[in-house]
């Protein structure tokens, strides 16, 4: 589990970062503190600041003011000795598509400089989680998307950092092999490695120890997953209905309703009072009986990301 924030000095510190591009502020004054042994992921929209943010820490941009150290050594006056520590997977696909799965992480090897006398045993080692030593021979570019992925994990893992940075590695990964590479991670926290990863997947925020929610260039809220639902104020109902675009008109109608989103084949509506049961015979009625079910549920991190989205517009 991870260190508490309460006695540990941060392994990552960020303080009032900013960067922008010509006319676009990118991040606006960031304020961060990553612990040793944590997971953090970093949550949010395209266009919310998470890669810049990243390439920052990963020393591949400069700042435009503001302080970041990794390990207590500065981005900008450090940079070889982050580069020493740190594990980096970037968004795009990064490796050689004509090397096989060995020669790749031979190649890795060699330019993080791992010592013959422990390579082959960090390449068992990566091999035993990633279970891609069967596929050892094989091309890179024959390998399937959730296969590369855990080729590139195991790339940036090759030289044990004690910092491993993530951006965004299950887009377009399949759902179980998400559910596999978030094992993954898990098991690299487990061995001493401290994990920041981005997402634009809000269903991710359960595989973190933290969140820090992004939005226009700002953290609006970090804190744990659990924390971050407890701070939706509003009743939330999940309905059921015959039309639903149809009956999330209806319900925006209503006064006493406070917002109403789609999700998947139902609506997450919020309440500025808790319905009774009269309420719902009422809009069953008069949605011409639109309403199929209904019930109170617990509101998710997505939840509270749109309702922060809407108060920071």
């Amino acid at each position: 589990m991870m260190a508490s924030g309460e006695n540990t000095l941060p392994i990552i510190e960020i303080q009032q970062l900013k960067k922008r591009f010509g006319t676009i502020t990118a991040l606006d004054g960031i304020d961060l503190h990553i612990y040793p042994g944590e997971i953090f992921g970093l949550i949010g929209p395209d266009g919310a600041g998470k890669t810049t943010l990243i390439r920052i820490l990963c020393t591949l941009l400069l700042p435009d003011a503001g302080r970041v150290q990794l390990l207590q050594h500065d981005v900008v006056h450090d940079v070889q000795s982050i580069r020493r520590f740190l594990g980096y997977m970037p968004q795009r696909f990064s490796l050689y598509p004509d090397l096989t799965v060995e020669q790749n992480l031979n190649f890795f090897a060699d330019l993080f400089q791992v010592p013959p006398s422990i390579r082959q045993q960090r390449i068992q080692q990566l091999y035993h989680f990633s279970r891609l030593e069967p596929f050892k021979n094989r091309p890179t570019r024959a390998l399937s998307g959730g296969m590369k992925q855990k080729l590139a994990l195991s790339c940036a893992m090759i030289h044990t950092p004690k910092i491993l940075i993530l951006d965004e590695p299950t887009t377009g990964v399949d759902p179980l092999s998400r559910q596999e590479f978030w094992h993954i991670l898990h098991q690299i926290r487990e061995g001493g490695t401290t994990v920041l990863v981005s997402t634009p997947y809000m269903e991710e925020a359960d595989q973190c120890d933290r969140v820090g929610l992004m939005y226009r260039g700002k953290l609006i809220v970090v804190d744990t997953p659990q924390r971050v639902r407890q701070r939706f104020p509003y009743p939330l109902y999940r309905v059921w209905g015959q039309d639903t675009y149809a009956l999330r008109e209806f319900f925006q109608n209503l006064e006493t309703v406070h917002s109403v989103h789609l999700f998947g084949d139902a609506l997450h509506v919020a309440f500025t009072q808790p319905p009774v049961p009269s309420d719902w015979k009422h809009w069953q009625l008069t949605s011409h009986q639109q309403i199929i079910r209904w019930q109170p549920i617990e509101a998710s991190v997505e939840d509270v990301f749109l309702e922060m989205m809407e108060a920071h517009s």
